[in-house]
């Protein structure tokens, strides 16, 4: 079994951020960055396929000469190969950018199973693992909690809204976005990370995966990013659900939104 997971790198949890200078996205200068928490979940849930029998897990990213870090640290907890690919033209890619360039990654191997984070901490969009499977043309599952691969196909337990779970069974190949808490990521260790020193890391161009910066060009652009203004205080409802939900109705009437 042949396995992608796609991974991104994203400013780590703990780093201060400031609004860049053109506010249309943060300083990214003196900061540290780190892997995309939900594609941690991914990688660790295809890592735990290759323990279990023969496969191989490729790791595939998008972003400049920094990004390398994330994909050593993946090398390092297990994964066997890792592929970069940068073009000046993608720092202001849209989802739909990344997703064609990873569709041509994921074209030139016919992988059985494309795995990725539901979301980036970052941007929140979650649309790269939908438009990703539908350019590759394949059935995919997201905010997935649990999978159990057998016989050319995975049953996958979907989470859905108020802590329902949907169970469903598609064929490989196929592409499942995971959730977080799907299972329990493992460290890289010290011989893991030796190790990874000598595992192949191939830098690819968009010409190398038969795309140009025409291709990836966005159709969609951040406008502007700002912190939210601080309010006055809030108002505390109390009573009974009836009795807190007409001061609600009230409260809103009285502000002009309804």
């Amino acid at each position: 079994m042949k396995i992608l997971v796609c991974l991104k790198q994203v400013p780590h949890k703990d780093a201060r951020l400031e609004i860049g200078s053109d506010g249309t996205w943060i300083k990214e200068d003196g900061i540290k960055f780190e892997i995309n928490d939900y594609d941690n979940y991914a990688l660790e849930e295809a890592l735990r396929l290759k323990d279990a029998g023969e496969a191989e897990v490729v790791v595939a990213t998008i972003g400049p000469d920094r990004v390398t870090q994330s994909l050593r640290t993946a090398l390092g907890m297990g994964a066997d190969r890792a592929i970069h690919v940068w073009d000046d033209s993608l720092a202001n890619a849209d989802s739909l950018g990344i997703a064609k360039v990873l569709a041509a990654v994921a074209k030139e191997e016919n992988f059985d199973v494309v795995f990725c984070g539901l979301m980036s901490d970052d941007s929140n969009y979650a649309m790269v693992g939908p438009m990703l499977a539908q350019l590759l043309d394949i059935p995919h599952v997201t905010a997935v909690v649990k999978t159990d691969f057998e016989n050319g196909a995975v049953k996958v337990e979907k989470e859905l809204e108020g802590g329902t779970l949907e169970v469903s069974q598609v064929p490989l190949p196929c592409l499942l976005a995971v959730q977080t808490g799907i299972n329990e990521v493992r460290y890289a260790s010290l011989k893991g990370i030796m190790q990874a020193k000598k595992k192949p890391l191939d830098k690819k161009a968009l010409s190398d995966i038969g795309l140009d910066g025409a291709a990836v060009a966005p159709k969609l652009s951040i406008e502007k990013i700002y912190t939210p203004p601080k309010g006055e205080g809030a108002n505390l409802l109390s009573g009974s659900a009836d009795e807190i939900a007409t001061q609600m109705v009230g409260k809103i009437k009285e502000l002009g939104l309804l």
